[in-house]
């Protein structure tokens, strides 16, 4: 992963205070945001994150971060659209990475272009609905918020404007996810560093398409004409369509996601609406931080790991062998006939010692 390009000002610190250690009621620093160093971030779009250091720098610094809504016309499948509600555009929207007590500093701008009223809550936040209470703009209006990430994990983000706007934003795409990574990085089930050499953003994304009388998707002019029909679609709790990274074909193909042998990989995934499960076809998950939860030991040698609705999980596994990898959902039916599944291309020399064919196929032998 390349170092962070971020230009660091020297401003000196106010005040900090101790911080009681190993008890998630202790009490965080306390820094005086106006007198941090401030870095601005650059969002950058699915699968890939933006540039971040994965030990911290050893004081908080402000992290300022600028996101756009976007109302889009979306086509998530072959002659299937959506009006997608997205934060820069994508589904999901951009990752986020700050370290543990880092303050993001959001900027969030909705242009006079959409037509509806957005904010966001961070499930990373403390109070105010997460942000969300701070962050309502309507169209031509935008707001600034800035929060202290006190807890490290992976965590969602999301549109809620209240009501039925909830589901409706959510399931239209706006949401994401947020990295806080401890300050001094990660550490194994022993709790010896580990570092990734590469990161991949993997979110699932249930639609609710309404159909017309002869069973074609429907269409519609702007986004709010559409909302009672998908409310109708919705309440049934069952998806019409179950993608990675908001289109069909997001990470297969030419898009598929690219590794060598030897590679740590860190994949982080989510689903803000229902319960998922992920796996790796031809591989495990050497850690995962169940929960998404970076305070806690992760465990080893998973081969299937739950996300529940609402939550992001890292996992990091350290690739072996080459060859094609299918990273799934392990409802079969969902990943398979809805499309919920990646695939990650590895390239390497091949270790016959994992694994060997012995002999190739050929046809049955009669026996005496």
């Amino acid at each position: 992963m390349k170092k962070s390009a971020y230009i660091l000002k020297k401003i000196p610190v106010l005040m900090t205070v101790v911080v009681i250690l190993g008890s998630t009621f202790g009490i965080n620093a306390q820094d005086n945001p106006d007198y941090l160093k401030r870095i601005k971030q650059e969002m950058v779009a699915p699968p890939f994150l933006p540039e971040f250091d994965q030990v911290g720098p050893k004081e908080p610094v402000v992290v300022e971060i600028e996101l756009t809504i976007e109302e889009k016309k979306l086509e998530i499948a072959p002659g299937v659209f959506i009006w997608a509600m997205t934060f820069d555009g994508s589904v999901p929207g951009p990752m986020i990475v700050v370290h543990e007590n880092d303050y993001v500093e959001l900027t969030l701008i909705n242009p006079e272009s959409n037509s509806l009223q957005h904010n966001i809550d961070f499930h990373a936040a403390t109070g105010a609905m997460g942000g969300g209470d701070l962050t309502v703009v309507n169209p031509g209006e935008e707001v600034t918020m800035r929060f202290k990430a006190t807890k490290s994990g992976t965590f969602v983000y999301h549109c809620a404007p209240g009501g039925m706007m909830v589901p409706l934003h959510v399931v239209s795409g706006m949401n994401g996810v947020i990295m806080v990574l401890p300050r001094e990085g990660l550490t194994d089930n022993l709790g010896e560093p580990v570092t990734f050499d590469k990161a991949f953003y993997v979110v699932e994304q249930d639609y609710y398409i309404p159909t017309d009388d002869g069973g074609d998707y429907k269409e519609y002019d702007f986004p709010s004409e559409g909302f009672g029909d998908m409310m109708g679609v919705f309440r049934t709790l069952t998806p019409t369509h179950i993608i990675f990274n908001g289109v069909e074909g997001a990470l297969t193909g030419e898009n598929a996601l690219r590794a060598e042998v030897g590679d740590k990989v860190l994949f982080v995934s989510a689903q803000a609406n229902r319960d998922t499960r992920m796996h790796l076809i031809g591989g495990h998950a050497d850690l995962v931080w169940n929960g998404g939860s970076f305070g806690d030991k992760p465990s080893t040698n998973y081969e299937t790991w739950a996300i529940p609705g609402g939550a992001a999980v890292p996992m990091l596994y350290e690739f072996r062998q080459p060859g094609t990898y299918a990273y799934v959902n392990h409802n079969l039916i969902e990943a398979m006939s809805f499309g919920a599944v990646g695939i990650v291309e590895v390239e390497g020399e091949w270790n016959d010692d994992l694994m060997k064919q012995i002999s190739e196929p050929k046809k049955i032998e009669k026996k005496k």
